[in-house]
């Protein structure tokens, strides 16, 4: 399997590329700036890579306010609009609580227990049904 690493600098969130996948690893709290430089790196980087998925792992976060949650979905639609798909992986139950009392249900966001299960589902081939929408395909 075909791995790269990107080496964080201070402020930056890490990112592996595992074959046609990137995973992502957020750790503690996320700033403006860093999310931010993370969503351009993140749209860079699937289309240098050619990547078909991304996994964004937030087990690490303890807290999610609406601005991580906005950071969360705008980063799956860019991703999508780049033809690569989106699972957030690793969500602790409280933070599914905090996220349903901001009303921030994320619609169209996959998500996964954990980052191998993200994997797998993204593993899991796509194809277009005839009304344009996306349904998996059942081997």
């Amino acid at each position: 399997m075909n791995e790269a690493y990107s080496r964080p600098e201070a402020g930056q969130v890490p990112v592996l590329r595992l074959g046609d996948i990137l995973l992502v690893t957020l750790q503690g709290d996320l700033h403006d700036s860093t999310a931010q430089q993370l969503q351009q790196d993140l749209s860079e980087t699937i289309v240098s890579a050619g990547v078909t998925g991304v996994v964004i792992d937030i087990s690490g976060v303890e807290i999610v306010d609406s601005f991580l949650g906005r950071v969360l979905a705008e980063s799956a639609a860019q991703a999508s609009l780049l033809a690569a798909r989106t699972v957030v992986a690793g969500m602790r139950p409280a933070v599914a609580i905090t996220l349903v009392e901001l009303g921030l249900t994320l619609p169209g966001l996959r998500t996964a227990l954990d980052a191998q299960a993200a994997m797998a589902l993204l593993e899991q081939p796509v194809v277009r049904s005839h009304a344009g929408g996306m349904r998996r395909e059942r081997a």
